[in-house]
């Protein structure tokens, strides 16, 4: 169905500031004449009378190089037919499905119901992959101490940070809950995914089509496209990709191993790509790991040579095996002990393991007092010690990272019922921490 091939562009894909070049003609889409045919006819089919200019829009090619030949050849085999014109010049002409382009519609339609911006071949996805991996910002202790301002961490756990963001390759963040691992992870994603890269809305292979693009988990960037709309012929890119920002897609207990391979929709007959390929050049984080429905070593075993070959695989319903890039910093949270989760061979393969320990005494006071901050709420060291003594030396409550920004939370609720001021007082304190703390 498609040629893999962009002629005279190889110059173009080494580069690390890689765009996908403009579509000039319809070779250059790398597809066959017949797959444009057939998806300019089911979007007519199902949208109705189109003009070309229309039509360009919705493939996300070009009118005068692209589609116009297409919508000639159609009036030719009267699949389509002109119903006037809204202007000058062919763009303009309103264009209307016959019923000889409705049965091939519907024939194709038994295919697939893909109809969308016009996908770009898999060889031309996977270069894409290639080229733009290697463009993540690389750190330093100042730049960590800059990003990482609004957490207090424990100095040992901030210079394990920083090596791993750089690696780009795998972490592992454990220890008790609410010590901030998650946040961690969001951090080091902002931090080190500073630029842009570009994702195709879909890709073809063997007649097959993968969504790529996902307006949840992926978010697009404003463009300088050189002519805005499909009709120039002097766009700077290729309108099939999508310029966004470097992806973090973050899954917990929902993920299943299902969600790790294509996922194919029997009834609309195309598939959806795993979160995996949807994070290539970015970060996929893992959270809450152990708590997902399938066994932690059945999610693990399926990550082993992804992990060591930056290589994996997928797999159509058809049987055929895709080789894909593995392009993504992956960061597994967990709050269970690791040897519940993991065995040697595992830990192994993940680069580097940073264990997120439960603040100092000192380090729930720092936190304290850069919340108090933020909220607007005076700082009292008096009160927090009667809280630290009456709450958690007494009761032997463990010290949690989160808890400062939950308890301040609660006196700001507490207070705005009562009509007060939010402060620090013992009343307050007791009313947050009755509400919050529970007996397990």
């Amino acid at each position: 169905m498609a040629t893999s091939a962009l002629k005279g562009q190889s110059a173009i894909l080494t580069d690390m500031d890689w765009e996908p070049p403009a579509v000039k003609s319809i070779e250059d889409t790398g597809l066959t004449h017949g797959f444009l045919e057939d998806l300019a006819l089911k979007i007519m089919y199902f949208r109705g009378q189109l003009t070309g200019h229309e039509i360009a829009e919705l493939m996300h090619v070009p009118f005068a190089t692209v589609v116009s030949p297409l919508m000639d050849y159609l009036k030719r085999e009267q699949m389509c037919e002109v119903k006037g014109s809204g202007g000058l010049g062919a763009a303009t002409y309103n264009y209307s499905i016959t019923n000889k382009g409705a049965n091939r519609a519907r024939e194709q339609l038994e295919r697939t119901t893909y109809v969308g911006p016009a996908p770009v071949p898999w060889d031309n996805y996977i270069t894409s992959v290639k080229a733009q991996s290697g463009k993540r910002l690389k750190v330093n202790p100042a730049m960590m101490r800059k990003s990482l301002a609004h957490l207090t961490l424990e100095e040992d756990v901030f210079q394990k940070i920083g090596p791993a963001a750089n690696s780009g390759k795998s972490i592992f963040l454990y220890g008790p809950p609410g010590n901030g691992k998650t946040t961690i992870a969001e951090a080091i994603g902002r931090m080190i995914l500073t630029s842009d890269i570009y994702i195709p809305y879909a890709v073809e292979v063997d007649g097959q089509i993968i969504n790529v693009y996902d307006q949840i988990n992926h978010e697009a960037v404003p463009e300088d496209r050189g002519v805005t709309g499909a009709l120039g012929g002097s766009r700077k890119t290729d309108a099939r990709w999508l310029r966004i920002r470097r992806p973090v897609i973050m899954v917990g207990g929902e993920l299943t191993l299902e969600g790790l391979d294509l996922i194919y929709d029997p009834t609309n007959k195309f598939y959806e790509a795993p979160f995996q390929m949807k994070a290539n050049n970015g970060m996929f984080l893992i959270d809450d790991f152990g708590r997902q429905q399938v066994r932690p070593r059945d999610l693990l075993n399926r990550w082993i040579v992804p992990m060591e070959k930056q290589i994996d695989f997928l797999a159509l319903h058809t049987g055929r095996k895709l080789e894909v890039p593995f392009e993504v910093l992956i960061v597994f949270s967990t709050n269970l002990p690791p040897r519940d989760l993991v065995d040697e061979a595992f830990l192994r393969r993940i680069r580097h393991k940073i264990e997120v320990r439960a603040p100092t005494f000192e380090g729930f006071r720092a936190i304290f007092v850069a919340v108090c901050e933020k909220r607007g709420i005076p700082y009292d060291e008096q009160a927090v010690r009667y809280l630290l003594q009456e709450y958690y030396i007494k009761r032997n409550q463990k010290l949690r990272a989160n808890h400062p920004r939950d308890l301040l939370d609660q006196i700001l609720d507490i207070a705005q019922y009562m009509e007060v001021k939010p402060q620090l007082t013992k009343e307050l304190i007791d009313r947050a921490a009755d509400s919050y703390f529970v007996e397990l």
